[in-house]
């Protein structure tokens, strides 16, 4: 059962700790507990709102009772995690990772999310633990940044991967946001990695319509967008492969109150939907919401009951 965040939640959640205070410190190191009630949180984008369904309909097959709280923030999201307001939410590892580090040493502490998916989760659950938290293993699902080209542009210039934009040498304007050029992942790493003679950013934002459009219509030559895209083949737009690693390993990950929500019974029932959500599963569930306008949690219950996850 989904329910919107009320008011008086917003105003609880702004006021959460961050982080166990002083008297509760030894929850981080109690046995992880298995509550009756679970409140899965989603951080209000059609993804997460996904995710978070098929998090609840697995729980409660497993005899939980569960709701879900949208918290579109993760400033907030995050404390009420830590304080067991909300037991489970959907993260992604490498950008989680760096937030916790950003929250934990300081906004100019180095990255510690990588491609290398291992590393990543090393540092995560590092940071992780003392704030009593247990991130559950990573599933195939991947959403992580991503490029892309018109399939005419592709075909003419025999291009699969962003190594081959490289070596053609072609100049390539990118559509996407002002910060592309200074991010390592964006321009800098483009050049860097892959040898791709950027020529400018157009700002247009992180795959949005206007971006997508300025690609399709030849303006610019490449926008950035992420790999569960749901809407590139309406643009006739395909993705570069990321074939030197470039982009960080933000695969999904379950992140769980230890306290609450952190026994081998909620990490089981989680855990079967790893061997089945692929990165083009996850695109295709958000065309059906995004683009159909199917509601997420039908969406979520007939991915679950074809995959045989759901009874």
């Amino acid at each position: 059962m989904r329910r919107a965040l009320p008011a008086l939640a917003l105003l609880t959640l702004t006021a959460c700790s961050t982080g166990p205070s002083l008297e509760n410190r030894g929850q981080v190191t109690a046995p992880p507990g298995d509550s009756h009630h679970l409140t899965i949180g989603s951080a209000g984008f059609t993804e997460s709102d996904l995710l978070a369904q098929m998090y609840a309909l697995l729980l409660n097959q497993d005899g939980y009772k569960t709701s879900i709280l949208t918290v579109a923030n993760r400033e907030l999201y995050e404390p009420a995690l830590e304080s067991g307001q909300i037991d489970v939410v959907p993260e992604y590892a490498a950008t989680f990772a760096d937030w916790l580090n950003a929250k934990t040493h300081g906004a100019d502490a180095k990255p510690v999310g990588s491609p290398d998916l291992a590393a990543t989760m090393r540092a995560l659950r590092a940071l992780a633990t003392p704030r009593g938290l247990t991130v559950l293993a990573p599933g195939r699902a991947v959403d992580q940044n991503a490029f892309a080209v018109s399939a005419d542009y592709a075909r003419r210039h025999g291009l699969t991967t962003l190594s081959d934009l490289g070596a053609s040498k072609l100049g390539v304007r990118i559509a996407a946001g002002d910060e592309c050029v200074q991010r390592p992942y964006c321009e800098p790493g483009l050049k860097k990695v892959y040898g791709i003679d950027i020529t400018g950013v157009d700002p247009k934002g992180v795959g949005t319509t206007q971006a997508k459009r300025a690609v399709q219509e030849g303006r610019d030559q490449m926008v950035l967008t992420t790999t569960t895209d749901a809407t590139l083949d309406s643009f006739g737009l395909v993705l570069l492969a990321d074939d030197r690693h470039l982009q960080n390993a933000d695969y999904v990950v379950p992140v769980v109150n230890r306290s609450r929500a952190g026994s081998e019974r909620v990490a089981k029932a989680l855990g079967k939907l790893n061997d089945v959500l692929t990165t083009q599963d996850l695109a295709q569930l958000n065309q059906q919401v995004d683009s159909w306008r199917r509601l997420p949690a039908d969406v979520a219950r007939t991915y679950l009951k074809d995959k045989g996850l759901l009874k």
